[in-house]
């Protein structure tokens, strides 16, 4: 059992290190001084009498002790959290902030409606939405900055879960002077050997693409890289080719005066869903946002 004397930042200090590996990224999430945080995991681990992390110049991992510990703790403060969350006033809910990570397409596309039916429902609880890449979706979700995201799954991380929500299909992205824009019936092969626009190899629906291009045997010319979607978008509007991009990033703003037309052949898409941390059990806020947003993916 945990002392009576022991504070909650105490045991959401070490969490946060275990959960980040790093003091650095720990003391900002806590927003406390990396001096701070050290005090209070020191604190802890003189409480309970034993060292519950060990500390190397490039890591920071649990000890024995801290892998027997640190699941307690956690289960522990995921109840008080749900506790505090749970409780309402008559035809008010607790104020309280829930923060969430998605890639931008689906902010564009979905969250707009959802949060206005969140904030009918929950209007004392802020939320903030993390726009970030799938990668950095996957780091928001791992060191619990964000509770959920969504996103695109992530290869053999048992830390996080993904619940599958829609296939995006890939498709041609061109002007609408563009001659492949009067093609009656583009196909993969209308694609051979011109420039085209990507994103980068290191991003989530490059990996995607390419995976799914690979399985399909077929051979494209990434001519133009560039690092976000919407950067490839302006690419292709500024005329320096057409390119291939998710169904999705192409129905916001940012794509109004392009078409999106679906590619005849070997159907490539990416899988989005729902992000979290696998040993994580979700706030009520969170439970309830996530489950509209589920229903609003089945919708549409």
């Amino acid at each position: 059992m945990v002392p009576l004397n022991c504070e909650l930042l105490d045991l959401r200090a070490i969490i946060a290190v275990a959960d980040g590996k790093s003091f650095l990224r720990a003391a900002e999430q806590l927003n406390l001084s990396q001096p701070a945080l050290s005090r209070r995991v020191q604190k802890l681990e003189a409480t309970v009498g034993t060292a519950l992390l060990e500390r190397t110049t490039r890591s920071v991992r649990l000890t024995p002790a801290g892998q027997e510990i640190v699941p307690l703790l956690r289960r522990l403060i995921e109840e008080i959290d749900s506790s505090l969350l749970g409780m309402m006033a008559l035809g008010e809910r607790q104020a309280g902030r829930l923060t969430v990570a998605s890639i931008p397409s689906a902010t564009v596309r979905f969250l707009p409606d959802v949060l206005e039916q969140f904030g009918r429902e929950y209007r004392n609880v802020r939320v903030r939405v993390l726009d970030l890449s799938a990668t950095e979706c996957a780091e928001a979700v791992r060191t619990g900055e964000a509770e959920f995201a969504i996103s695109l799954p992530v290869t053999s991380d048992g830390d996080l879960s993904f619940e599958p929500l829609t296939d995006d299909p890939y498709g041609l992205v061109c002007r609408r002077d563009d001659p492949l824009a009067e093609l009656p019936d583009p196909s993969w092969a209308d694609l051979t050997g011109l420039r085209l626009v990507t994103v980068h190899m290191g991003s989530g629906n490059r990996t995607a693409l390419d995976a799914g291009l690979t399985r399909a045997g077929i051979e494209l010319r990434w001519f133009y890289e560039v690092t976000r979607l919407t950067s490839a978008l302006a690419l292709v509007q500024a005329g320096l080719g057409p390119s291939v991009l998710p169904r999705l990033a192409c129905m916001g703003p940012d794509a109004r005066d392009l078409l999106w037309r679906p590619l005849r052949g070997a159907g490539i898409v990416r899988t989005i869903g729902v992000l979290r941390r696998s040993s994580a059990t979700l706030s009520p806020t969170a439970s309830r946002l996530m489950a509209l947003l589920a229903a609003a993916w089945v919708d549409r």
